[in-house]
């Protein structure tokens, strides 16, 4: 008599196991803890076999008949369930174990708890050195040596620093493989002396007050984009990086409050920030406004409103107006800040880290830092807008007079 699903759901567990039998060898274990399995009893080449067909209640009845189905189809034509399940299994975990898939379900799981859109696209580009040669290679069988192939042809473009971030990368794609199960080791982690150590590059940045006039004037004068023009007039008065202002949204603009809020996701350092609008600097935002307000983006791409201006676009203007990589980039005017505020001698060093959103390595020292400095840092950033107007109108009609 064949079973019936309210059997199999009414059935309770005794003090030894037994079956509950459908047909041709299909049958339902109970156990004395109670679980119930499917089961499938067979003989192949003379021996006597038993292939596990699920769990109930996971696997009802007829589901576990139609495996069942699919297993004795596979015996009338000669072949072993067991093996043919076993091997399906291996190559469905073939196409799940290559370097590229697992690389690909470890950046899904880094993006789902909240990796930045930035970061990501920065950590495809470096995986897009390694996909060519090792993207559809069984990650557990990579070897280190394969690795630090990759690796040089990176260096040998002159990439040191990326090199070192690829590796990075690598480290953590075979420990997620390692931690579910399709490596034994991570090949990556011996690697880091077999590098070219980069040297450390300080980004260029004007830091003496006799050469910000002449720079702010001529930023002033700028012929290009009107979008970048602003970007650039905006830049020394909040000092954030160029990756933040870059991705600076409408949304985070606070015209009442006179306050930017950047979320911790867009961060380098994954914390919150919020920068004081000084009235100079809420005045450009509000010409900006007239050219991109209709976007998501303060600062939008020229050719594409839906994403943000390139990287290279800030710095790309810094040099149509003469200023060498040498001299200033972007990222200089948190520099020129950094520098010319703690030389003022009137605001607390912490106050003007936390507006660089620098955090304190030292940890006793971060947990008794005084807060967060608002009132002062309002203050300071009107001031230094202030500042930065005086220096200006220092050049204006005496010509730039600056040395480029």
């Amino acid at each position: 008599m064949a079973l019936s699903a309210l059997a199999a759901s009414k059935a309770k567990p005794r003090e030894k196991q037994y079956k509950l039998s459908d047909s041709h060898g299909l049958y339902l274990l109970v156990t004395p803890d109670g679980g119930k399995y499917w089961r499938y009893n067979y003989r192949f080449d003379g021996k006597h076999k038993t292939l596990a067909l699920g769990v109930f209640p996971e696997v009802g009845l007829s589901e576990a008949r139609e495996r069942h189905r699919d297993a004795r189809s596979a015996l009338t034509i000669g072949l072993d369930p067991l093996f043919e399940r076993k091997y399906k299994l291996r190559a469905q975990l073939g196409n799940m174990s290559t370097f590229e898939a697992v690389a690909q379900e470890w950046l899904a799981k880094r993006e789902r708890e909240g990796l930045s859109d930035v970061t990501l696209d920065k950590i495809k580009w470096l995986l897009s050195f390694a996909y060519p040669t090792l993207g559809k290679r069984r990650i557990g069988s990579i070897e280190a040596t394969e690795l630090l192939l990759v690796l040089r042809r990176v260096e040998a473009g002159g990439r040191y620093e990326s090199a070192r971030r690829l590796r990075s990368v690598f480290g953590r794609v075979f420990r997620y493989a390692v931690a579910t199960g399709r490596a034994q080791i991570d090949p990556a982690q011996g690697l880091k002396d077999a590098l070219t150590t980069p040297k450390v590059k300080h980004r260029a940045a004007i830091t003496d007050e006799h050469e910000v006039g002449p720079l702010l004037q001529a930023i002033d004068d700028f012929s290009g984009h009107q979008v970048t023009r602003l970007a650039l007039r905006i830049a020394p008065h909040v000092f954030v990086r160029p990756g933040e202002l870059r991705h600076a949204e409408w949304q985070e603009i606070d015209f009442d409050r006179a306050i930017w809020s950047i979320s911790a996701d867009k961060m380098k350092m994954r914390r919150p920030h919020r920068v004081p609008l000084s009235r100079q600097a809420l005045a450009l935002f509000e010409e900006a406004r007239e050219f991109s307000g209709y976007g998501r983006y303060v600062f939008p791409g020229v050719h594409l409103g839906t994403r943000p201006m390139s990287e290279n676009t800030l710095n790309l203007a810094l040099r149509k107006l003469g200023y060498s990589g040498a001299q200033m980039t972007s990222h200089g005017f948190r520099a020129m800040a950094s520098t010319l505020l703690n030389e003022m001698g009137k605001w607390h060093p912490d106050a003007i880290e936390r507006q660089l959103a620098h955090i304190e390595l030292n940890g006793v020292r971060r947990a008794y830092a005084r807060g967060e400095f608002w009132d002062e840092r309002v203050r300071m950033m009107q001031c230094w807008s202030d500042y930065l107007d005086e220096l200006r109108d220092e050049v204006n009609g005496s010509g730039r007079g600056a040395n480029r």
